[in-house]
């Protein structure tokens, strides 16, 4: 039943969710003014590129956690 509940909230969570359109203040004033040459799929792109490495790190180190703990267990069945 827990589980179900979850589920039930997931979904109420992603139907009303909100998108977004997030920018730095600074990113808003370069694609806002007219004189910019600056496309804002490039700055938006540049973003996502940004944020790739905080997410990557965060892998590298989970994957580093889960070979030390297989590798521990490796050792205690032995």
């Amino acid at each position: 039943m827990k589980a179900f509940q979850k589920i039930i909230a997931v979904i109420v969570l992603f139907a009303f969710s909100a998108s977004a359109n997030a920018q730095c203040a600074m990113c808003r004033a370069a694609l806002e003014s007219s004189d910019s040459g600056i496309k804002p799929e490039s700055v938006n792109n540049g973003i996502i590129y940004l944020m790739i490495f905080p997410y990557l790190l965060a892998a590298l180190l989970g994957y580093a956690i889960y070979r030390l703990r297989k590798q521990k267990k490796q050792k205690q069945a032995q």
